[in-house]
């Protein structure tokens, strides 16, 4: 298992689980990267529809967390709560009905009325808005390092600070994982290394389409109750378990030029279109460091991997002022509230933004659990349950199709999912 991240971490579980003997890596320890530095919103709502089953199944598994490890693991069913002013945005989420019907989703649209004592918001005149009543939150510090504590319990062995260099190939299949702590044998091989897949993927030959995005977000210290999980068009706020706030801004974003970037830009075209309003492009250090970066993959010690053992952005101190800007213009109860972090982060994209979890052709015995595109934290035990029976070759939870990695490479229309 590589990466130690909410997928590592559950796919580890939910294999250890099983009797098998299962080993995880990670080059920093567990959580470092995306997986503890997100909103934690666990939804099914807004869902693409390729999604939801598998979405389902996450909101299942993080119920059972807690009673199968013995330790919370800090999930929550509070219910999300959205309301716009936006007419467009609306239409959408009233449309989006009709999937949630198929599924049997558990949502409700807001009246004006509704959506204004729900989420009152100085100067803001809501059109409506929606309560996705069975959906959660969970707590993204704890959850990886908890869940990978539990696959512990079953016989999984937890490597930090142990980088996988690359693998060990006898005929096109499977040998051995190569860290940079000495040889793992095995026969199966999960990669989930988040916005590294791609860059380790590509010693093999193997193409993996992905492009990140640069967020910020930030966390106060703990402050007035508003609610539990609050999305509007300005600003989203998640109340965590100690009474502090992460906030952040939906879509804001910055697209890093890199090698990477270059190389399938033709790919991601209908992405770009289709949010362009919502990124902003520019050149940085991720040009020449990280997992972008082609000229940096090579065969010296140490590894890319080794070199970068967190991918740590710094967070742009421009959305930092907007936020809180946005934040207390609309909820005047956190004026003056005081900022306890701040960070940046690596959001892993597929150009239809559905992640891919499947073998990964031309080498028997790997497969792949990357491109979550913002949808990890709350698909993860999902992700990791369908990884884990892939790897382990049981019926899928559900059906693998939808995320099959060849769906990117093949010619098949591309269809861009909700972000």
């Amino acid at each position: 298992m590589i990466g130690g991240g909410i997928i590592g971490a559950t796919a580890a579980f939910f294999l250890a689980e099983r009797g098998l003997s299962v080993a995880l890596v990670e080059k920093g320890y567990i959580g470092c990267e995306q997986s503890s530095r997100n909103w934690g919103w666990c939804r099914q709502q807004n869902r693409d529809e390729r999604e939801l089953p598998l979405s389902g199944v996450a909101l299942r598994l993080w119920d059972e967390f807690e009673s199968k490890i013995g330790e919370d693991v800090g999930f929550r069913r509070c219910g999300l709560l959205y309301a716009t002013d936006n007419p467009h945005q609306l239409a959408e989420w009233e449309a989006w009905r009709d999937t949630a019907r198929q599924f049997n989703v558990n949502t409700k649209m807001l009246s004006a009325r509704e959506a204004a004592a729900t989420i009152p918001a100085n100067g803001r005149r809501w059109l409506g808005g929606v309560h996705s009543i069975d959906d959660g939150k969970g707590e993204p510090a704890i959850a990886a390092p908890t869940i990978a504590n539990g696959a512990r319990k079953f016989g999984a062995t937890i490597h930090q600070e142990c980088a996988a260099q690359g693998l060990d190939l006898v005929n096109g299949a499977m040998a051995g994982v190569i860290t940079e702590k000495g040889l793992i044998r095995t026969q199966a091989v999960l990669c989930a290394g988040g916005a590294w897949t791609s860059m380790f993927c590509r010693q093999y030959g193997i193409l993996f389409p992905q492009a990140s995005v640069r967020q910020t977000a930030l966390r106060t210290r703990p402050t007035a109750n508003l609610g539990e999980a609050i999305y509007t068009p300005e600003c989203a706020l998640t109340r965590r378990l100690d009474g502090s706030y992460t906030l952040a801004i939906s879509g804001r974003a910055m697209l890093d030029i890199t090698p990477q970037g270059i190389r399938y830009a033709r790919w991601f075209m209908p992405m770009f279109m289709k949010r362009l309003k919502a990124v902003q492009f520019g050149i940085g250090k991720s040009f020449l460091h990280g997992p972008e970066a082609i000229g940096r993959l090579n065969k010296s010690k140490p590894s890319d991997f080794e070199r970068v053992r967190v991918l740590d952005p710094p967070p742009s101190r421009r959305t930092i002022t907007a936020i809180l800007k946005r934040v207390t213009e609309q909820f005047p109860a956190l004026a003056g509230v005081e900022v306890a972090d701040s960070w940046g982060a690596y959001v892993d994209f597929t150009p239809d933004a559905v992640p891919v979890i499947s073998p990964a052709d031309g080498v028997r015995g790997l497969y792949l659990a990357a491109g979550c595109s913002g949808h990890g934290f709350g698909l993860g035990p999902g992700i990791g349950r369908l990884a884990a029976d892939l790897v382990a070759n049981d019926t899928p939870c559900v059906d693998p199709t939808p995320f099959r990695l060849s769906r990117l490479i093949d010619g098949s229309r591309v269809m861009v999912g909700a972000i």
